[in-house]
Formats: C-alpha cells, sequence, structure tokens
C-alpha cells in the first residue's frame, strides 16, 4: 500500500510559514536504510538565497548524548567503565556530592544526579549569541568541574532519585570517555560510531564547518518575527556539539534500527544497543503518560502501542529530533536553522503517517492545536449585548474584555479537549470557574459564569 504523504508535506509548510523558520530538512528511514519520505524547504542562507539540502548540516544539540551513551555503555561491556562507579573513580578531582552521596556514571547517564540544571550551556550559548551578559567562558571539560565545585548546596534530591536534565554531566561523561581510550572524546565518536556508518560529513569542530560548503546559517527569530542572522556556539561538546546532516543521521537510525548493524557489518552490540534503550527513571514530562529516560534517549511505549526512542535538541539557533520505532524499523530525523514550531512534533506526526495513522486526529498535540485555535474568536451574548474575544497564548487560551477605557485578560487552562467539547478553567479570588465550549457543525456556544456566548467571527 502506498503511503499518502501529502498530510505531512502541507503541515511542514504550514508550521514553517507561521513560526517564520528559514528551512526545515526531514528525512523518514525504514529498516534498509532507504527513504521512505524527505522534503527540504527553505534557504540554508537566506540572504544568498541558497537552498538547503538532505545534505545540509545544522548543529544537532542535545541529540548528541544518545552518541555520547553509547559509547559509555558501548566502554562499559568492554570493562573500561562500571556505570556502577563513583564518577570521583574517573575524575579524582570532581567533589560534589548531594546529600553527601557520592554521584555515579549512571546517575550522569540518566540525568540523576540530584543537581537541578546548572545552566552552564544556557549562559554559554546566550553569551556568545550577545543575548546575556552573563558571560561563562567554558572551553574544556576541566572549565566544567571547577564550575560545579560548589553545586552540592544546589542538589534538592540524593543521586538516583528524580530526573534533572543536566547538561554539565554529560560533559564530564565525554570527559571519562577520553580519559579511560586516551583519545579525545571527539576521535572516539569518529572512530566508534561516524567512520563505521559512512557518516563522513559530521562532525564537532569549527574548522570543519568553516570548509564545508554546504551548512546551515544560524537564525534567531526576534519578537516581531524578524530573522536575525547570528553566530554558531562552538564549543559545546558531549552534551551537544555534533553537526550533521539528515542523510547522514539516517545512517545512524538505520543502525539503531537493526540492533547495531551496518551495510552487514556491526557497528555496536545488539546487547549496547538494548541497553540505552532501557527505561531507567520516570521522565515527568508527559506526553503519552509513561516516558521515562535511559541512556542518552526518552522512551515511550505508547506511541500507538509501540516502543518509540527519541530526543530532541537545540542550541537555539539550530535544532533538531531524531526518534525511532524498533519494532517496526522506522526512523526519523528533522533539522532546522532557528527555533520554532517543536521539530518533534513534526518528527511524531512522521512516524505517524509512517505506520497509517492519521495525526490530525490521532496526534494529541496536533489535535489540540487545532480545537485551541478553532475555539479563538469574538463572542457575543444575546442579541449583541455583550462581546468578550477568545485569544490563544501557547498552550492556553485567554478571555478579553476591552472597551473604551479598559482592558482584561483571563487565563484559561484547558481540562478537556474533545471535537465537540473543550472544557477550561479560569480561577477568581481563589475560586476555580469553568468555561465550556460546545462545538456544533454551525456555531460555538460559550458558557461562562452566567452568560451564554456564541462565536460570530
Amino acid at each position: 500500500m502506498t503511503t499518502d504523504w501529502s498530510l505531512l508535506d502541507s503541515f511542514i509548510l504550514e508550521k514553517v510559514r507561521e513560526t517564520k523558520l528559514p528551512s526545515l530538512a526531514i528525512g523518514v528511514v525504514d529498516k534498509n536504510g532507504e527513504f521512505i519520505y524527505s522534503r527540504v524547504i527553505g534557504f540554508r542562507d537566506v540572504e544568498r538565497g541558497l537552498p538547503a539540502t538532505l545534505n545540509t548540516n545544522y548543529g544537532i544539540g542535545s541529540v548528541t548524548k544518545s552518541f555520547t551513551a553509547l559509547c559509555v555503555v558501548k566502554l562499559s561491556f568492554e570493562g573500561l567503565i562500571d556505570l556502577e562507579d563513583s564518577v570521583v573513580k574517573y575524575i579524582p578531582e570532581f567533589n560534589v556530592k548531594p546529600f553527601g552521596r557520592d554521584i555515579r556514571v549512571k546517575d550522569l547517564l540518566t540525568h540523576t544526579t540530584g543537581l537541578p540544571a546548572l545552566g552552564y550551556a544556557e549562559a554559554f550559548i546566550r553569551s556568545v549569541l550577545e543575548l546575556d551578559t552573563a558571560w561563562l567562558p567554558i572551553s574544556k571539560p576541566e572549565d566544567i568541574i571547577l564550575f560545579m565545585n560548589n553545586s552540592s548546596e544546589w542538589a534538592v534530591s540524593k543521586p538516583g532519585e528524580k530526573f534533572y536534565y543536566l547538561n554539565e554531566g554529560y560533559v564530564l561523561l565525554g570527559y571519562i570517555v577520553s580519559k579511560v581510550t586516551g583519545m579525545s572524546y571527539e576521535d572516539y565518536v569518529r572512530k566508534t560510531i561516524l567512520k563505521p556508518l559512512n557518516m563522513n560529513k559530521t562532525y564537532f569542530s569549527e574548522e570543519d564547518f568553516r570548509k564545508d560548503f554546504d551548512t546551515a546559517v544560524p537564525y534567531l527569530i526576534d519578537k516581531n518575527g524578524n530573522l536575525v542572522k547570528t553566530k554558531f556556539p562552538f564549543g559545546v561538546t558531549a552534551d551537544g556539539g555534533l553537526i550533521s546532516n539528515v542523510n547522514d543521521m539516517s545512517k545512524y537510525l538505520t543502525m539503531l534500527i537493526n540492533r547495531g548493524v551496518f551495510n552487514n557489518s556491526i557497528v555496536l552490540s545488539e546487547e549496547v544497543v538494548k541497553t540505552v534503550e532501557e527505561k531507567r527513571v520516570d521522565y515527568p514530562y508527559k506526553l503519552f503518560g509513561d516516558e521515562s529516560y535511559g541512556y542518552g534517549w526518552m522512551i515511550t511505549e505508547k506511541f500507538y502501542d509501540r516502543k518509540l526512542v527519541s530526543h530532541s535538541g537545540s542550541i537555539l539557533v539550530h535544532t533538531a529530533y531524531a526518534g525511532y520505532l524498533p519494532r517496526d524499523g522506522y526512523g526519523v530525523v528533522v533539522l532546522a536553522n532557528s527555533s520554532g514550531y517543536p521539530l518533534s512534533i513534526i518528527g511524531l506526526y512522521a512516524l505517524s503517517i509512517a505506520l497509517g495513522h492519521n495525526p490530525e486526529k490521532e496526534l494529541k498535540p496536533v489535535f489540540y492545536d487545532r480545537m485551541m485555535s478553532k475555539l479563538v474568536g469574538i463572542y457575543e451574548t444575546y442579541k449583541g449585548t455583550f462581546h468578550l474575544s477568545i485569544e490563544r497564548n501557547g498552550d492556553f487560551l485567554t478571555l478579553v474584555y476591552r472597551d473604551k477605557y479598559t482592558e482584561s485578560k483571563t487565563t484559561l487552562v484547558p481540562v478537556e479537549i474533545k471535537e465537540d467539547y473543550c472544557e477550561f478553567y479560569t480561577l477568581s479570588n481563589t475560586r476555580r470557574i469553568p468555561v465550556e465550549f460546545y462545538i456544533e457543525k454551525e456555531r460555538i456556544i460559550m458558557i461562562y459564569e452566567r452568560y451564554k456566548f456564541v462565536k460570530k467571527r
């Protein structure tokens, strides 16, 4: 049966236009490494009118963590790293002990150090892009160790207990890789993953980026929706420093789908691949309800009752998403040269279609988005005696009253979203006030306090 990808084509164009992304590149591969869908839209360089391609390089941000985790786990199977060991065994100068407890290597892998985000990457990237004055000159792992020196007092839980995303932890993992292998982290990734997969256009360094004639110019989108050409934040490494493209990343996903095998050669053992995919700690930001974090990957088993392994990445000026379905043998990578519509949703949309589902009806964030937008408009009471407007504010709606002299805004929090009925609530002097929408074929009715409103436009 031929898959109809026209829904995805329309969705991508809509979201690229809506959020002003300069370019977006996407590829969906099957277990044979063949593209069953690919699309590139927009410009890698807007000013010069240069179109992006499947070979255009983008920073993949935190998708890099999956590479780092694979390297660490591979070394653990080879006996060079014990995931149960304290980090101090490999980095003696590391003296961070949340609540007096040692942080283990596996705590770094699962973001369960007990430390909430310390913000090194945020400060570094924003200062390089001249968005903030919080300059943090981190140029090597030793600088991270120095930066974390007093962070024990910042801990909110003991190691191994709770998930708190920590970029600094993956920098330390890269440092451990270099310590036990005797080569730089970057060289080990090249030797272990990039070279065996023929990912010949994937790299870490500014030098390689400058020599590459097909790279995406980094852009920011300002508050007025204008594109601002800016810099690439070189210097981030094991936590988010890889630069790649759809063609190369499709090889990576193909290898993972095939349990470590690529072109009939074993790149990684099946045990290594399965180990990084195991659920390790509850992931608190739920979409499907069962999300967990493994080693360098987020995992759910409720994507149409299938296991989905995925990760997003962002360095503000470039964004990325990679995900794959081990059982069905599909993988997707999405890359863009700015921050806009979440690439994870576009990736989920693509995988939904690959499985034969309709994401417009069955993918929760897309369905919610459509319904929320449908409710936006001007509402009036009986014979137009009173008017209110409903406006969109991200994942919330805002009820707005305006007259000649005043304006009031009330946030509406969603409770239930269905095709024919939507319930929200707001607070008034701590009292919870329901706001209900009844969606009929020809009209939308809103019930708010003592009033009935009908949408007019």
